[in-house]
């Protein structure tokens, strides 16, 4: 199953990352939404995002405020759009190996370093509350069938950049399960600013491994309702990306 299947099989999620627009920046915040989830692989490459329609509906916005986030996207070369039957705005973005980023990187300042190693610290807080919170419900079959695909995408991603992504969506589901809108804003906020950390450092097929035996074990322990347990495994994934982090980013 590749990151970009997997992504088409978990359409709640688009529904839910992308929110109504806060405030009187518009534009921007639009920009913001959409290149997250395009980043984080909810809109992942070759697929069509959603009609300008909808997405003014979801963002509670113009449609014409959405045609120029578009563009913006398009201009950034996220995006193209095709014309004629069955066209639209198709993702073209597409994560380049977290290596190959990193050498082509520049280092980060010291102002971007210490606003990652805070989200590192917000992250311990929002996302183990998170599953927490999800393992306290009691779910419907297809909100736990979407937890147990997010979880097979991460373990069947082929290669770096389809696993990142895939990482992504496996946190950003147990979010959605949990229906609130504030964890849904924050575990999407934290995911973002992880995945460009990740970026900048080489990837380790150990701390791969690793990391999907923590996935294994916040699945189960949210699916049979272990609320300390789930609470306690997201924690541990959370220090130990968090320790390897620090101590590659400096």
């Amino acid at each position: 199953m590749t990151g970009s299947s997997s992504a088409q099989q978990l359409p709640d999620l688009a529904r839910v990352v992308l929110r109504p627009v806060r405030g009187h920046h518009a534009f921007e915040a639009c920009v913001e939404q959409l290149a997250t989830a395009i980043r984080l692989g909810v809109h992942p490459h070759g697929t069509t995002l959603p009609p300008e329609r909808e997405l003014a509906q979801r963002l509670h916005v113009s449609r014409a405020t959405v045609r120029e986030a578009i563009i913006a996207l398009r201009t950034a070369g996220m995006v193209e759009t095709r014309r004629g039957r069955g066209g639209g705005s198709v993702v073209t973005y597409s994560p380049r190996r977290p290596r190959a980023r990193a050498r082509a990187a520049k280092s980060p300042s010291a102002e971007i370093l210490a606003s990652w190693l805070d989200s590192l610290t917000f992250r311990r807080i929002v996302e183990p509350g998170a599953v927490a919170t999800a393992a306290g419900l009691d779910l419907a079959d297809d909100q736990r069938a979407m937890l147990t695909t997010a979880y097979d995408a991460v373990t069947r991603a082929a290669g770096s950049a389809a696993h990142r992504q895939a990482d992504s969506r496996f946190h950003l589901a147990f979010a959605s399960v949990t229906g609130s809108p504030s964890i849904i804003e924050a575990v999407t906020r934290v995911q973002a600013a992880l995945h460009d950390m990740l970026m900048q450092i080489p990837v380790y097929d150990v701390n791969i491994g690793h990391s999907n035996s923590q996935h294994e074990g916040i699945l189960q322990a949210v699916l049979d309702g272990r609320v300390e347990r789930a609470r306690q495994t997201m924690e541990e994934h959370c220090d130990d990306t968090a320790a390897l982090l620090r101590g590659l980013l400096g």
